[in-house]
């Protein structure tokens, strides 16, 4: 007889969700995504009621897209490498909890809706400018080691974990994000995106900037592609303060 497992899923509209349980025979490499797939092709809950199937969001399934974020067992994380074997053997418990974001606007079931991610990265200019129409031959060289970290940076997929996890992040704070200032490192770092550096540390040192981080650290330790926001996070506090000094007194090249 197939083992069997159970997932607790907080679903419903915005002023109205609750648990609902379902129970599904465990699949070997089972991942939450073909979880809920499951559920999708026969929505009969515990009490054995038929139920409107469980929405979420999904995109590439294999960590890339960020789009199936969610809390697994309270800790946020992408459905798609989350294995059910491997989770039920790190907690030795059966039942899995499925929960949405709550930093984020809900809209119903797993589904919230991230716009305010989007609009902070417009903020601070997270976008390399085009430089021209035509071919000027080989660029700035960059350093191996600049080229490593800016490989890291660029692996943000906007999944929201870190917002998630950041207690400075909440309705009563403006606070940006701690992705946001990976970008804005990323970009300055970037010789064609170095030209909008100044304009970047001003919005960086703006009402939710880097002055609002509360140094929590939670951040880097639930990002699923390891991107150094704690150096990012430090790194752009110094160049902030730099920046400040300069306008200041009026030497700044921004």
């Amino acid at each position: 007889m197939a083992q069997k497992y159970t997932l607790s899923i907080y679903r419903g509209n915005p002023g109205h969700q609750y648990w609902e349980d379902f129970e599904l025979d465990l699949i070997p490499s089972a991942n939450i995504v073909s979880a809920l797939m499951q559920i999708q092709k026969n929505p009969i809950n515990t009490k054995g009621e038929k139920v409107a199937p469980v929405v979420w969001e999904q995109g590439c399934l294999e960590e890339v897209c960020g789009s199936c974020s969610m809390l697994v067992n309270s800790k946020p994380r992408q459905a798609c490498t989350a294995l059910i074997e491997k989770i039920i053997k790190e907690t030795g418990n059966n039942k899995i909890t499925l929960a949405p974001f709550s930093k984020f606007p809900l809209v119903r079931d797993l589904i919230v809706d991230r716009s305010l991610m989007f609009e902070n990265l417009k903020k601070v200019q997270g976008w390399i400018e085009v430089d021209g129409a035509y071919d000027r031959g080989p660029g700035p060289k960059i350093s191996q080691d600049e080229q490593s970290v800016m490989y890291s940076l660029s692996k943000c997929m906007t999944c929201g974990c870190c917002v998630e996890a950041c207690p400075q992040s909440n309705s009563s704070s403006k606070f940006k994000g701690p992705q946001i200032f990976a970008q804005v490192r990323l970009f300055n770092l970037n010789p064609t995106g170095s030209m909008q550096r100044g304009t970047r540390l001003l919005a960086s040192m703006q009402e939710g900037g880097i002055q609002d981080c509360g140094n929590a650290q939670n951040c880097q330790k639930v990002c699923p592609k390891d991107i150094p926001l704690l150096d990012s996070l430090a790194a752009i506090g110094r160049d902030v303060n730099l920046q400040a000094i300069k306008d200041f007194l009026g030497t700044s090249d921004s």
